[in-house]
Formats: C-alpha cells, structure tokens, sequence
C-alpha cells in the first residue's frame, strides 16, 4: 500500500483521481483549502490535510513519508486577475516542488494541459516534439506552461517528475467543460464557431487517471506525455452528444471565427484596462482552444507507460446518461 498526496483533491479531476487511488488500496491525503473541501475529500475516504498551495507545512504534513505526489490543484478558469494565476499556477507549483523534495518523496506527478501550446498558431497532430512557445497565451496557457518549466528543472535525484497532458477533459462527475457548456446554453450566450465541424482530441477522467498512475509508476523524468480517447472526433458531434445527455439541445447559432476572435482580442484589451475581474463574453483562449481544431497525438504515452484508455467515447457517454435515464424511470 502506498501513501500518496493529492493536491486539489476536491477538484474535478482530483477528486476522481481520490477515487482510483483508494480503490486500487493506496493511502490518500488531499490538500483541503476549506472546509467544504475537506468534507468532500474526506466523504470520498482520503485523509484531509486543511492548507493551500503556499502553506508550507501543510503540504509538508500531507507529504510526509509519502511514496508519490500527484499536482492537480491549479487554477483552470478562463478569466482572473494575472497574479492569481501566477500565485496558484506558478507560485503553487514551486512549493509543491520544493515541499516534495523536502520531505524526500521519490516521484511527482503533474497533471498539465494541451493549453501550454496555445500561443495563437494551430494545434495539429501535435506530440511531445513540439517545443512550448515562449509567449503562450496570457493568463491560464502561460502560467500553465511556466509551471511545466518549473517540474522539469526540479527532476533529478531523489525526485522524479512526470508531466501528463490531458486535452478536454470530460466524463461522469463533470463540474468543469459540460458543465460550463450547459450554463453556457440555458444563458443564451453559446454559439458555433465555423459551425464547430472541425477535430478536437479529448481525454475521459478515467483515461486521465489512468494515465496518472502509469506515469508515476513509469514515466521517465523530465518527460511530458499527451493523454487522448484514442482518435479525434469532430467537436460539434461531440459537444452535442455530451449536452443531449444533461436534455439541452446547443441550436444552430454560429459565429464565423474571424470575428469571434477579434471580439475576444479587444474585449481582453479592454477587460485589462478597466481592470475587470468578471470574464469577458469570449477570451482568445477559448477560441484557440474550443473554436477551431486541436488534436494531439498520444502514441509516446501508449508505447512508454503502456497506456490503453480503457474507456471509449461511447461507454463514457453512457455513464453520463444513466442518471437522467434513472430519474426518468
């Protein structure tokens, strides 16, 4: 049995990482930051250690004499003011890192994102050869990527670490893109981009998961691995599929991607001048990464950790339905 520390324990793809991690008989702390969370943690069976990401004796305390930490506590929105992303993001990261080779732990798992190469030119067949641009995009991509940076250079001796690139993550117990996109509908505020009828690669938490456990088991140091379903899907197709499970239909709206773009371009410019804290109707961000096509390649996880992805698109999508089938039975 292993002891094992998670940050963002009672996020999306923490808390179902808890759930992996118990079931396979491994001893689990998670990183609380309120009490809510810590309820939460604790109600899934991990051990709640109550801190932040910049406490460090609190992620010392959940580190100790532990066998492997896995980083998933981040901040993933689209708009927030610039220092919160680098305190979380980048600032959050060191202290993960540092703590960990403090308390001697062998191996970190960080868990990143497709994201880190989105710095306004296409994502295409992309594998871990392409380089992480120097100037990614503002706020999440950049903070994202320097927090990669940041595990790289930690790996040496007495510490391995690992990154794994999950794209899209979806799947049951979604709080994060299905749920954004359904919010997104019932306000009247979604539209197509192009029609959304372009790929996009995607990675059920459960893959994610399992890409997690191979790449602390074998992930070489310093390496970073793309995590996907298997082959791209066509976004729309999948968008709708998704939402048709929750009873929401996406409509027809479409916007043309020039224009959503410019739109995302100088609302940014603007958000920044007057200094708001509320996102903006559309980020460039957002466009790059949901508006047109993005697929990733990853073949070197599958040859390297022998990862499978045991859950297709179509058995994901069933657990998905089962909730709304069962209320209406």
């Amino acid at each position: 049995m292993a002891t094992v520390f998670v940050t963002g324990g009672s996020g999306y793809v923490g808390r179902n990482l808890i759930r992996h991690l118990l079931a396979r008989g491994d001893r689990v702390r998670a990183l609380a930051r309120s009490a809510s969370a810590a309820q939460l943690v604790e109600g899934l069976g991990a051990e709640a250690v109550r801190g932040d990401l910049d406490d460090r004796d609190a992620l010392l305390r959940g580190m100790q004499e532990g066998d492997a930490v896995f980083h998933c506590g981040a901040l993933v929105v689209e708009w927030a003011p610039k220092a919160e992303f680098e305190r979380v993001n980048v600032a959050g990261t060191q202290h993960v890192v540092d703590a960990a080779r403090a308390a001697g732990v062998p191996v970190l798992v960080h868990v990143s994102t497709e994201a880190v190469l989105a710095d306004g030119t296409p994502i295409l067949d992309a594998d871990e050869t392409r380089p992480v641009p120097d100037r990614p995009l503002p706020r999440y991509p950049a903070t994202k990527a320097e927090a990669e940076r940041i595990v790289r250079a930690a790996n040496g001796t007495g510490l391995r670490t690992v990154i794994v690139r999950p794209r899209l993550i979806w799947g049951n117990d979604d709080s994060s893109v299905l749920s954004q996109l359904e919010h997104a509908v019932n306000a009247g505020r979604f539209m197509w981009i192009d029609g959304g009828r372009y790929l996009t690669s995607t990675c059920h938490v459960d893959n994610l998961c399992e890409a997690l456990l191979l790449a602390a088991e074998r992930g070489r140091g310093g390496e970073a691995y793309f995590v996907t379903d298997g082959e791209p899907v066509e976004l729309r197709a999948f968008v709708t599929a998704m939402l048709r499970t929750r009873g929401v239909d996406a409509g027809e709206r479409c916007l043309p991607h020039a224009l959503a773009l410019a739109a995302a371009t100088a609302g940014e410019k603007l958000w920044d001048l007057l200094g708001l804290r509320q996102p903006p109707p559309a980020t460039r961000m957002a466009i790059r990464l949901i508006g047109e096509p993005v697929t990733v390649r990853d073949d070197k996880a599958r040859q390297e950790l022998g990862y499978v992805g045991r859950v297709s698109r179509e058995q994901g999508l069933a657990t998905l339905r089962r909730p709304q089938e069962h209320a209406q039975a």
